[in-house]
């Protein structure tokens, strides 16, 4: 299965993510609910440190996409939240290293808090993959 990442022209160009995903038919998509920084028993990972705590939550997100037969590379989709006044500078390069050179479309959003206290960030996404 081959997902089609496409970055039209006319549209801003960027190295880090994709405009549009054409997903071919006969995949079985994958919806990751939102992931943050909290560890196997629930526990906040990285209070204060937005870096960690996007490692932490990349972390979840392989780990939920691997449940469900995925990779990163099967990523078509991803939403990223940031609690307000929270910097993205230093999540940035975390995040590119764990996607491994994926750049599905991505929607990037401040919001006034997230649902976890002190939680930073919080990652959903949608992957598509081939079944046999």
């Amino acid at each position: 299965m081959t997902t089609s990442l496409l970055r039209p022209d006319g549209l801003v160009e960027s190295p880090a993510f994709s405009h549009v995903a054409l997903v071919p038919a006969g995949a079985t998509t994958i919806y990751i609910a939102g992931q943050n920084a909290v560890d196997g028993e629930g526990t906040l990972v990285g209070e204060g440190d937005i870096a960690v705590q996007t490692r932490q939550v990349m972390k979840n997100l392989h780990v939920a996409l691997a449940a469900a037969g995925a990779s990163v590379q099967d990523l078509v989709m991803m939403t990223i939240l940031f609690a307000e006044g929270a910097d993205l500078g230093p999540s940035y390069p975390v995040a590119a290293a764990e996607l491994a050179g994926a750049a599905p479309p991505v929607t990037v959003a401040w919001v006034s808090r997230l649902a976890v206290p002190g939680a930073l960030v919080e990652v959903n996404a949608v992957a598509a993959v081939k079944r046999p």
